[in-house]
């Protein structure tokens, strides 16, 4: 039997590191790749790297990220980019029958004024934070994509 084959996109970042530093114990190969490698916003390319893998499952840890200052200031780099590497891998993932796949959030999709400590449940019931807007509902989006995928073809494609 071979080894599960897992892409981690984002593999420099918080998560994607300690996802990575988890995995090494286990018995699958990681795939990672450098931005210069594979720019999860070039949509063709990102269905290449796809199609010429074999993964098994995708750890999507991958966002472009930053602080107040820089939410503030660039929110349509923030809701462009995110959208874009999200759709891109989400999407590609399924044409290549990607049976798993992660989609990490972030605390900050849940309203500004969310219950402590934050439930699920409480998932656009509020108004969110602004200076992050564009970044959480990139991720919101994301969210809503992967249960979309899931609902249309969860189980005539075996996928989770």
């Amino acid at each position: 039997m071979s080894k599960p084959k897992i892409f981690i996109a984002g593999h420099k970042g918080m998560v994607g590191s300690a996802l990575v530093r988890l995995l090494k114990r286990k018995k699958v190969e990681i795939i990672t790749k450098e931005k210069k490698e594979l720019n999860l916003l070039d949509q063709k390319k990102v269905q290449t790297f796809f199609k010429n893998n074999e993964i098994d499952q995708v750890y999507l840890a991958a966002a472009k990220v930053g602080g107040i200052y820089a939410n503030s200031t660039y929110p349509a780099e923030f809701i462009y980019e995110n959208l874009m590497i999200q759709n891109n891998v989400i999407h590609s993932a399924f044409l290549s029958g990607v049976k798993k796949l992660l989609f990490l959030g972030s605390s900050c999709i849940y309203p500004k004024n969310a219950k402590q400590p934050i439930k699920e449940e409480e998932l656009l019931t509020g108004k969110l934070e602004p200076t992050n807007e564009p970044y959480a509902i990139a991720k919101i989006a994301g969210i809503k994509m992967c249960e979309s995928y899931n609902r249309q073809y969860g189980n005539s494609h075996g996928i989770d």
